[in-house]
């Protein structure tokens, strides 16, 4: 029916669907459809900047305003994939500028950023908005400053978990007087100092700022003016906290704290000093959102006090240093909480934090639970069976257990049952990471059960090639499979090969994966780019047939071998 409308009325329409996957879908209904999500599509994401040519993107797209794009694999987080392998997002800049598209915002994630790129984008798109770097590297605050001079309208600088040289500590400086559009703010992972005259004039001059985070070279005496001239923050980074309780600079922060009635979100305390986190109790009983996960210095006790004045929190990140008596607080407490994350306090964790317990407790009170990040020392398949049962609406459930192979510790039985009991209960899961001593049987669950997964991530399990063959041949709407440490091989690889042209990567190390398999694989899948390299970085990569492939990465693409890949990266 929708055919009979003018072309007019179907943009007007297009306009309410802001979903990636239904925009693709509607273009493929008829090319009259196809032409006008080409011309009104404002808004891209690119899960790997491999997959497609910047030109291609401009000619499908021309009206982009805002671009999304992903670079390394997810396994770079965890230092296993090499600096040097790629990512470059330069060329993409160029080609946006080359092409004249009226880029506003750009968001990127796990690339390779330098400041000749974000001086030729600060220079070259006169209406940007917005600038989101998560987990990029090669910029200092040379880049920073670039965009902080030159974007006049800019609205969003969100750094992330960056690596960032910072040269002279200057760079906020550079927003000029006019610059009054800022709403949000955080340059919380940078280590340098900053101009707090320069940081104060800002924040007072930007009207609609509202979320700030602070870097830890931001004092207390300076975040207790911030909060005076920026009384509408909904969001607060806080980076040091450290201050004598008793002196007249901290009693005037708690009498600020106090009139702070808009904050809903906290994060931060990059630095702690004693005695001094009850001043926050008073912003606590608004929060939906708390995120602990760099808070190194916060004691459980301190953290368990903390929770328990958070009666609205949705989402909480937190350090295991909290233990399972804490996470009873936070299940009796945060009742509407929706997403968890517990990360380790130390390297290899704490063996007297978290346990099954804690989890268990959690699902009991916070039925409303769909998204888990919950690292711990060990882990029971009762609990979670019971964990299934209390919380069936998980979307993303991701487990790890720092003794990536340990059994069950009641029954000294692998952890199958307990993930089917996840699998065959969470309907709608999309995301999952699992961990402990599994077989081939927890990948039959994974692959008769979850029929909404999407990204998948493995380690240290399964006994034989026909675990990742299960999982392939299951879980339809696959698109991220990510396995390391596996006893899967070339029959894995190979035996379902057009699977991989309905997912976007896959990720395989030191598995049992030959190159001769990798090297079939990419004659018979054109449109796949199929990298192997070596642990060794200084040595080129080996084509030799039976040579083991330390790490190999499959991605389906449209640009082709990528032109940019170091020597010792083989793209078959």
């Amino acid at each position: 029916m929708m055919n009979y409308f003018p072309d007019e009325v179907i943009e007007h329409v297009f306009d309410y669907v802001v979903s990636h996957r239904d925009r693709n879908a509607l273009s493929l209904v008829c090319k009259s459809w196809y032409r006008i999500e080409k011309s009104t599509r404002k808004r891209v994401f690119i899960g790997n900047c491999y997959s497609i040519s910047p030109e291609r993107l401009i000619q499908r797209f021309p009206s982009l305003r805002s671009l999304t794009l992903k670079g390394k694999p997810h396994f770079a987080d965890f230092s296993l994939v090499p600096l040097d392998w790629g990512g470059f997002v330069y060329p993409w800049i160029e080609a946006l500028a080359k092409n004249k598209v009226g880029l506003e915002e750009l968001r990127l994630k796990r690339m390779v950023v330098s400041d000749e790129s974000l001086e030729l984008l600060s220079r070259s798109f006169v209406n940007f908005k917005s600038l989101v770097l998560v987990s990029c590297e090669g910029f200092t605050t040379d880049g920073l400053a670039a965009v902080a001079a030159n974007c006049r309208f800019v609205r969003e600088l969100d750094l992330q978990e960056n690596e960032v040289e910072d040269q002279k500590g200057q760079w906020l400086s550079c927003f000029p007087d006019s610059c009054t559009s800022l709403v949000s703010l955080n340059f919380a992972c940078l280590k340098g100092d900053v101009n707090l005259g320069a940081l104060e004039r800002l924040v007072a001059r930007s009207p609609n700022l509202k979320s700030l985070r602070l870097n830890r070279s931001v004092p207390i005496e300076a975040l207790q003016r911030i909060l005076m001239q920026a009384p509408q923050l909904a969001d607060l980074g806080i980076g040091s906290f450290v201050h004598n309780p008793f002196s007249d600079a901290f009693s005037k922060l708690k009498n600020t704290i106090l009139k702070s009635k808009s904050i809903t979100s906290l994060s931060g305390f990059l630095e702690v000093g004693p005695f001094c986190l009850p001043a926050m109790y008073p912003i606590c009983r608004n929060l939906t959102a708390l995120n602990l996960s760099y808070a190194a210095g916060i004691h459980g006790n301190e953290l368990i006090k903390l929770i328990y004045h958070c009666g609205k929190l949705q989402r909480l990140w937190i350090m295991d240093c909290i233990g399972d008596k804490g996470l009873g607080i936070v299940a009796s407490t945060c009742k509407e909480l929706q997403e968890l994350r517990v990360f380790p306090s130390a390297p290899f964790g704490n063996p007297a934090a978290v346990t099954e317990k804690g989890l268990v407790a959690i699902s009991a009170g916070c039925r409303k639970l769909h998204s888990l990040l919950y690292f711990c020392h060990q882990m029971t398949n009762a609990a979670l069976i019971t964990v299934a049962k209390n919380c069936p609406n998980f979307i993303r459930f991701r487990l790890c257990i720092l003794d990536a192979t340990k059994p069950d510790p009641d029954t000294m039985q692998p952890l199958d049952e307990g993930f089917g009991a996840i699998v065959q209960s969470c309907k709608r899961l999309r995301r999952l990471s699992l961990s402990g001593q599994l077989t081939d049987q927890v990948f039959l669950y994974i692959g008769m059960y979850a029929e909404q997964l999407e990204m998948l991530s493995i380690a240290f399990a399964g006994e034989s090639d026909k675990g990742m063959q299960y999982v392939l041949n299951g879980c339809k709407k696959l698109r991220k499979l990510e396995i390391r440490d596996c006893p899967f091989g070339n029959m894995a690889l190979l035996a379902d090969i057009g699977k991989y042209e309905t997912m976007r990567s896959l990720w395989m190390s030191s598995c049992e994966v030959t190159v001769g398999a990798c090297k079939e694989l990419a004659e018979k899948m054109p449109r796949l780019n199929v990298e192997i390299f070596n642990e060794n970085e200084q040595e080129e990569c080996s084509l030799e047939d039976e040579q083991s492939v330390e790490k190999m990465y499959l991605y389906r693409t449209l640009a082709g071998k990528r032109n940019d890949a170091p020597e010792y990266v083989c793209t078959l």
